[in-house]
């Protein structure tokens, strides 16, 4: 277990206190009809700055019934145990349920496709906690998670950790099949956010036999593999819930897909492909793209302070080593398998606030990409964070993120197979293709499109220093007929903005700082997308976010480009797999 954090700070108390005060807190002895539930504060500096950046608290009603009471505490029983890093309180309509979602488990162990976020603590208080409707409803047109809700929580363990659907973002993947989860099926969001995808069956000893692992947030108990007399559930639902005399509705683990609820039985409301409202996670470093090879082998916590974690890759191990800091920031040490390290510091964003990085000087890590400073950062750590960018080369960059360069974590069955006739995975790209020849497109070929396909789209994209994404070659609306495309090719598709002003294909050229990875994507969609802008305005984000919801498989031909004087050739750092 880790060591309980002191009560909150004068900070937090006024953030939490109008909601606190409005609503009915559980354990509070002068008015709970039962035994009180402990719920001490739970404090860290960057904690405390989290909490300024999250909404206000709502106000709630000033009484409870006793037969409210009753039931807040029976649903709030859960959490009981893992007080007090996780606490309750209720206003007769909701539950109320703040954590920091740090649960006392080992976290991250088994993963096999990685996407370099690390767990930490997360602002989930005052009105950013939690709410479990008291008395659920029954939906009119209850909603399925294989359709709905690809983004977000549906459900809230019972140690204050959220649980994802299953089928992530993509609409595709099963993230337990894809070797995406812990052995506690859960991982880390884009905000460093841990969450799980899979019922918390192992709190079941925790919780007691009998007690529910988790809430859905419809206000349904989630049990799990047994009823509370210990027989198996018969007669489940769609949504792995169903009936009995003495629970009512609610709904049971499995060992297979939905896992847990697989839509929702009660009445939600769904804004953004999820649940709304729910609380927000707060990152405080960029998002960075899966690292392929990569297995988290090991991880450490000490005091829920300082962290490790191992990440093995073939026979190379390396670490991720981090600290929450006295003065609210998170420092970072990534060491490499050869004993390098390379050091960075991260703190919190108020609003309108936005920070660098604060890295020291010393050799670079895993992260630091294979070589110069323009390589890609494929191992742990590294980035830029929101709002800083590099400052523009050779004229206006239209592709510069002032965000975290944006991956598109696209499926990738390995069916579908892009190549070129003139340049092979891993290798030089000719002369003819870059800047110090004719400079054209290169020739394209695959093979493998998947049924239902309407047309295909293009990107080529290099992570330069920084990181900044910057895009060379888009190309979308290519009819779903082609299996491929020429050289210099005209007249196929619609051609988008470039990171330079007025030319649809940029040939890779610069005048040093050794080999480069260029990457061209391919992606099969199920419908063109539509832009309500000139195509020639159309970024390499604007696209990727227009596809998002509509790629039906993904594949990519890494090629190398090296300034002349630029040094020896050596091969591309691994490319990335969602």
């Amino acid at each position: 277990m880790k060591t309980p954090l002191p009560c909150l700070l004068a900070a937090v108390a006024l953030v939490l206190a109008p909601s606190l005060a409005s609503a009915h807190s559980l354990g509070d002895d002068g008015h709970d009809h039962g035994p009180p539930l402990a719920r001490p504060g739970f404090d860290t500096p960057l904690l405390r700055l989290l909490a300024a950046t999250t909404l206000p608290p709502g106000s709630g009603t000033a009484s409870m019934s006793a037969a409210e009471v009753t039931l807040a505490n029976r649903m709030a029983s859960i959490c009981g145990p893992f007080a007090p890093r996780v606490r309750t309180r209720s206003d007769g309509t909701f539950l109320y349920v703040e954590s920091d979602a740090m649960p006392d488990h080992s976290m991250m162990v088994g993963i096999t496709a990685w996407q370099q976020q690390v767990p930490l603590p997360q602002p989930y208080t005052g009105g950013n906690a939690w709410r479990i409707p008291l008395h659920p409803v029954v939906a009119k047109h209850p909603l399925s998670a294989k359709s709905h809700f690809f983004r977000g929580a549906i459900a809230l363990a019972a140690n204050g950790v959220p649980i994802f659907n299953p089928i992530k973002n993509d609409g595709v993947t099963d993230t337990f099949l894809a070797g995406e989860l812990d052995r506690f099926g859960g991982h880390c969001g884009r905000a460093d956010d841990y969450h799980y995808h899979i019922a918390p069956t192992h709190l079941q000893s925790i919780v007691g036999d009998g007690k529910p692992v988790a809430y859905a947030l419809d206000g349904y108990a989630i049990h799990g593999f047994t009823e509370p007399d210990g027989s198996t559930p018969t007669g489940l639902d769609t949504f792995n819930g169903h009936t009995t005399p003495a629970l009512g509705y609610h709904y049971h683990a499995t060992k297979t897909y939905p896992y847990l609820n697989g839509g929702f039985h009660g009445e939600v409301s769904e804004i953004g492909g999820q649940v709304d409202p729910q609380p927000d996670p707060v990152g405080i470093r960029p998002a960075l793209p899966p690292w392929r090879g990569a297995r988290i082998t090991g991880f450490t916590n000490e005091s829920g302070r300082r962290f490790s974690l191992e990440v093995t890759v073939g026979s190379a191990v390396h670490h991720v080593n981090y600290a929450l800091s006295t003065a609210g920031s998170v420092d970072f040490e990534f060491i490499g398998p050869d004993g390098q390290v390379r050091k960075e510091s991260y703190a919190p964003r108020g609003p309108g606030d936005r920070r660098r990085p604060r890295p020291d000087e010393g050799p670079r890590g895993p992260g630091g990409g294979p070589g110069g400073e323009d390589q890609p950062r494929r191992g742990p750590g590294g980035g830029r964070p929101e709002g800083v960018q590099a400052e523009p080369r050779g004229g206006r960059e239209a592709q510069a993120s002032r965000t975290a360069p944006f991956v598109l974590a696209a499926r990738k069955t390995g069916q579908l197979v892009l190549t070129s006739p003139a340049v092979s995975e891993g290798q030089e790209l000719p002369s003819e293709f870059t800047g110090e020849g004719a400079g054209v497109t290169p020739p394209l070929s695959w093979t493998g499109a998947p049924s239902g396909t309407r047309s295909f789209a293009v990107v080529m994209d290099h992570l330069a220093k920084g990181p900044e994404m910057k895009c060379y070659w888009t190309l979308w609306n290519i009819p779903a007929t082609a299996t491929g495309i020429a050289k210099a090719v005209q007249g196929v598709g619609t051609s988008g903005a470039t990171w330079k002003r007025g030319e649809s294909y940029v040939p890779p050229h610069s005048a040093g700082g050794g080999p480069k990875t260029y990457t061209v994507h391919l992606y099969p969609l199920s419908a063109a997308p539509r832009f309500d802008r000139p195509a020639d305005e159309v970024t390499r984000e604007m696209l990727l976010q227009a596809i998002l919801e509509t790629v039906l498989d993904s594949a990519e031909l890494n090629v190398v480009y090296t300034p002349k004087g630029g040094g020896t050739q050596r091969p591309p750092p691994p490319r990335d797999e969602p």
